[in-house]
């Protein structure tokens, strides 16, 4: 795993890419199936992994 923060931004911002923005008007959380939102929970769990990932590459090097 590459500690280098620019590789891990990229990497988060390559996984939240799609995943509308909570944050916006009219985002349409409203309108997510059951599917829609067991792949935004898939794709925050992998961009989460990826911090931790980081974050104990940091811890042993």
């Amino acid at each position: 795993m590459s500690t280098d923060p620019e590789q891990i931004r990229a990497r988060i911002a390559e996984l939240l890419a799609d995943l509308p923005d909570p944050a916006q008007e009219g985002s349409g959380f409203a309108d997510l199936t059951d599917d829609d939102v067991e792949l935004l929970a898939a794709r925050l769990e992998e961009a989460h992994d990826v911090l931790v990932q980081a974050l104990e590459s940091v811890e042993k090097g």
